[in-house]
């Protein structure tokens, strides 16, 4: 997953000292049980979907038009997996069976990527961008509650792999070559924002340490206005990177 450098993550506000768990590491943090399936959850939720990147980010690649652009996402897919190494090794570290803990978000994950399937290379380039960077700055938003050492790890996977860029050269040269293709895809990444959103909201109103942590019981968690105005955020940056690709939000 990726936030590319031409539209940064929302956040909450890290400038401010962390208190509660934030200021905590994570031998202090899971002495909570709330809390320690809470992360559980989220680093299940988060490998799985590194997993997913990869096996699509290679999928993608068989459409690429040359040899370099497939060479480049066979790349970025590495990059995905080795995510996905670190996530799967925390967890056992942890004393949690990885499988175990992604299972519960396979189906969902699943069902957004069957119901999102890309027709074609630029499809697939707008939903690599635009999808996983929502995802990305969900993640980004719950990582400031985090303890220190998982809210490290988090953010790390949470890295460009280069794809934004590569994505916004590619889709703004297509664009500037046929104008007809940016109307296509604009509805495209409308119906990707749409479909994330809401997939992201099944997830987590589906796992009630996840649904806790961001509305509130694990020290300081989010309320309900937060969540709304989290969303708020995440909806702007879509609108950026919309700019960005040379779409119409």
């Amino acid at each position: 997953m990726e936030t590319p450098d031409n539209a940064t993550a929302p956040a909450a506000d890290t400038a401010e000292e962390p208190t509660g768990i934030a200021a905590q590491d994570w031998a202090a943090a899971s002495a909570d049980p709330q809390y320690r399936a809470a992360v559980v959850d989220l680093l299940g939720a988060l490998a799985y979907g590194e997993l997913a990147a990869f096996e699509r980010l290679a999928e993608d690649a068989k459409l690429a038009p040359t040899l370099a652009d497939k060479a480049e996402l066979a790349k970025m897919a590495s990059a995905e997996f080795h995510h996905f190494e670190r996530l799967r090794d925390r967890l056992a570290a942890i004393e949690t069976e990885p499988t175990k803990a992604m299972e519960p978000f396979a189906a969902a994950l699943d069902g957004f990527h069957r119901q999102t399937a890309p027709s074609d290379w630029l499809e697939g380039l707008v939903k690599a961008y635009v999808g996983d960077s929502i995802a990305s700055d969900f993640y980004r938003e719950v990582a400031v509650r985090l303890d220190s050492d998982t809210r490290a790890l988090v953010l790390a996977v949470l890295d460009d792999t280069g794809h934004g860029n590569f994505a916004v050269e590619k889709v703004r040269a297509a664009i500037e070559a046929d104008p007809r293709v940016g109307g296509r895809l604009a509805l495209w990444a409308r119906r990707l924002m749409g479909e994330a959103l809401s997939q992201a909201q099944r997830v987590v109103a589906e796992r009630d340490a996840l649904s806790t942590m961001l509305v509130g019981g694990v020290a300081d968690g989010f309320d309900l206005a937060a969540v709304g105005e989290m969303f708020t955020r995440i909806t702007k940056a879509h609108t950026r990177r919309m700019a960005a690709l040379g779409l119409a939000s």
